[in-house]
């Protein structure tokens, strides 16, 4: 048996790991989805006072409170950033970190360092004209279409702005020691990843996997991102 704890992206919630979280129950495995701060059902909790930090310590919380170990770490999206975080606090209660088309950040950088200034740009403008949140986007840049598109739409929630710009500090050995996956959503590729892609082709130690779906993987392709996963367990 083995431990999953999940953690959502950017204007999404545990919600969006509905279509996983049955299966790696089904196959023998517990999994954990965790809701962050002022997000998805915890929108109530919306606030400027949310930081990096307070993301950071809601999936740590999970984990101490669950009593974890060996726990498989999997971060989507924005939530690459976290998990780096809970990682380099609690490295020896993890056994592998998964990033689903997610931010891999170096120390010192933030969610906002690898994106192109246009995007920083139009994002810290949106962030100051919405009361200090980032409005979501239409899930159609995430190649949804359909009813997926329909659900997400419905799902999405503004997300906190104060963890756009929000510097991680963490030491980078600690996380480079544990075994990490890359997972790449390539068709269609979201662009604000493709920073990410290039460090992990570049840098040693990254097991790739390569899903052809685009960036919500957990619900355009979850059959091959379950794979994936329970490849690792």
């Amino acid at each position: 048996m083995t431990d999953f704890v999940l953690v959502h992206g950017a204007w999404h919630g545990a919600w969006c790991w509905r279509k996983i979280v049955p299966p790696l129950w089904a196959a023998g495995h517990r999994a954990f989805a965790v809701t962050l701060t002022g997000l998805g059902e915890r929108a109530h909790l919306l606030s400027n006072a949310i930081t990096l930090a307070t993301h950071i310590a809601d999936v740590a919380n999970l984990i101490e409170a669950e009593e974890l170990q060996q726990a498989i770490l999997v971060g989507h999206s924005y939530g690459g950033i976290v998990i780096t975080g809970v990682a380099d606090r609690l490295a020896a209660r993890l056994r592998h970190l998964v990033y689903v088309d997610a931010v891999v950040p170096r120390p010192g950088e933030c969610w906002s360092s690898t994106h192109a200034p246009d995007v920083q740009a139009a994002r810290r403008a949106a962030i100051a004209a919405n009361g200090g949140t980032l409005p979501a986007p239409d899930p159609a840049v995430f190649g949804l279409a359909g009813a997926d598109h329909a659900w997400v739409a419905r799902r999405q929630t503004p997300q906190p702005g104060g963890v756009y710009d929000a510097v991680l500090a963490f030491d980078a050995a600690t996380v480079q020691a544990l075994p990490r996956s890359f997972i790449d959503c390539t068709a269609p590729a979201l662009p604000t990843i493709a920073a990410a892609r290039t460090r992990v082709r570049s840098e040693p130690g990254w097991n790739i996997v390569e899903i052809a779906t685009g960036h919500d993987a957990m619900i355009s392709a979850p059959q091959p991102l379950l794979a994936a996963l329970l490849a690792l367990a």
